[in-house]
Order: structure tokens, then C-alpha cells, then sequence
């Protein structure tokens, strides 16, 4: 129902901005980028607001507050007396966004509650991954190995890190290779202690971590891993063929140019390793 007693009565901007429930300075802006027409002044000099300003501002403020940009909301009461047609359009856009801040506000609850119920490091890495480590007995994995896959996946994906995944299981259900591990681990780290590149030391640890890669291997295929579709892709990505075979997929990424990508340098000598190993794939 239209109220004819408010049409003849005009109002001071602080009265007008009070009854939009917004400031002075905002509706001043309004008429600095044409979004409110400047009004008739008063016999003082003052700006005077009318009822068909009340209404305008009303609209601005509605359709501010479900996040329309103030230059659609100028651009929309241009297209029309009224600005239906370019606000609707617009509408149409805004429920579009909303709806996906919605999606990505469900993804980060459910992510939340993911790291609440798995753990924080467990739960950082994606389902595909953790499924694999369902059957194992609570404390089976270290820190170590939850951090590495982490890296793992940023790096290569969720395949890549399964792969890496029933790295860890093999580890964590075999003391003898855990054991081995750590030890060519220990060896390799100590290459970064200035060890030159010629050293025999570096063709060593390469030659462990080669022949321990064979024994992994064999262990798994024991197990039965990396029979499944996904593991056999999770394999190409972390160990693709080289450039000289012809075979080698695009996007695919050798162990060098993996190692490449970690945010810290290696010694020559470990880089020497590495180029050692990739050698053999």
C-alpha cells in the first residue's frame, strides 16, 4: 500500500541516511558515481531527499547487502525506469556466486572435520590416499611418513602419493625393510656434509637405493599392491620412462625434475645420487 503522507515531505540527508541505515558520506558517494541523482536543495543550500529518494536508497541498500557491486546496481536502474530487467540479470549472477561460496564453505567443513576425525596430518591428505591405510594398527605410520606424503601429493597428485602410500605400508608391516630404509636414508642424508661429487660414497648410496627399490618392488607385488588400475597409473606418474625411450607421457615428471620442485637445495653430491638413480628408469 503507497503512503501519499510521506510523498510531500522532504528530509535532510543525515534524516535520509538514518532511515536507509547507512551514513552521509555513503549516499555523498552515490551521487559521486551517479548512483543517486543529486537532489533539490532547500532554501538553507541543503540537500533535500524526497520519498522517491527514500525508496532509491532502500534499493541500494537491499541489493548491497546480498553483495551486488554498486556499478551493476547503477548499471541495472539504467536500463530502465525501474531497473527490473538488469537487476534480475544480475540477481541471476549473484545467486550463481553464492551458490558456489556455499559449495566451497560445505568442502572446507567437511575437510575440517575430516583433520578433526582423522587426525591433523592425516586428514590433510585426500581420501584416496588415506583409504589405503584403513587396515593398519593405530600408530603403524610415522610423522615422518604422513609429512612426506604430503609433499608427495602436492607434487605429483593423489596417484603419486599412493604409490607412496603403499610405500609406507611395505614399511610399516616389514621391520627388516623400515630397517633398510633408514639406513640408506641416514647415508644419503649424510651426503650433504660436503661430500664431494666423485666420492664413492654417492655411487654407493645410489646403487642401495636402487637395489632397494628392486626389493620393495617384489615385496609389494607379494602383497598384491599396485595391481589396480589406479596404482599402475600412480606408478607411470611417479616413475615415468625417460625422454630417450619415446614413452614418456606428457606432464609426467622424472625424479629430478621432482626433486627440482622441493623448496630447498640439495648438495651436489646428493643431486649426483639422484642422477645416478634416474639413470636406472
Amino acid at each position: 500500500m503507497s503512503l501519499p503522507f510521506l510523498s510531500p515531505r522532504q528530509v535532510k540527508i543525515g534524516d535520509a541516511a538514518a532511515f536507509a541505515g547507512i551514513t552521509p558520506r555513503a549516499i555523498r558517494h552515490y551521487h559521486a558515481i551517479g548512483l543517486l541523482p543529486e537532489p533539490e536543495r532547500g532554501s538553507d543550500g541543503r540537500r533535500r531527499y524526497g520519498y522517491e529518494d527514500m525508496i532509491r536508497l532502500l534499493w541500494i541498500r537491499k541489493m548491497a547487502d546480498v553483495g551486488i557491486a554498486l556499478d551493476d546496481i547503477r548499471a541495472a536502474f539504467s536500463a530502465g525506469q525501474d531497473g527490473d530487467d538488469g537487476i534480475a540479470a544480475i540477481l541471476e549472477r549473484v545467486e550463481e556466486s553464492l551458490a558456489e561460496q556455499e559449495a566451497q564453505v560445505r568442502r572446507r567443513r567437511a575437510a575440517v572435520q575430516r583433520m578433526r576425525t582423522e587426525g591433523s596430518r592425516m586428514g590433510l591428505l585426500s581420501d584416496f590416499v588415506t583409504d589405503r591405510f584403513r587396515h593398519l594398527p593405530e600408530g603403524s605410520l610415522r610423522q615422518a611418513d604422513l609429512d612426506s606424503l604430503l609433499v608427495t601429493e602436492r607434487m605429483l597428485g593423489p596417484l603419486g602419493a599412493a604409490y607412496q602410500t603403499d610405500r609406507f605400508i611395505l614399511l610399516a608391516t616389514h621391520p627388516e625393510l623400515r630397517a633398510e630404509s633408514d639406513r640408506i636414508t641416514a647415508d644419503e642424508e649424510a651426503l650433504d656434509d660436503g661430500v664431494a661429487v666423485d666420492d664413492p660414497r654417492v655411487a654407493r648410496v645410489a646403487a642401495d637405493w636402487q637395489a632397494f627399490e628392486k626389493t620393495l618392488e617384489a615385496a609389494a607385488t607379494e602383497a598384491g599392491l599396485y595391481e589396480d588400475d589406479d596404482m599402475l597409473e600412480a606408478w607411470d606418474a611417479l616413475h615415468p620412462p625417460t625422454a630417450d625411450d619415446g614413452k614418456r607421457e606428457p606432464g609426467s615428471m622424472s625424479l629430478l625434475e621432482a626433486v627440482g620442485k622441493m623448496p630447498y637445495d640439495f648438495s651436489p653430491a646428493r643431486r649426483r645420487m639422484y642422477e645416478l638413480i634416474q639413470q636406472t628408469y
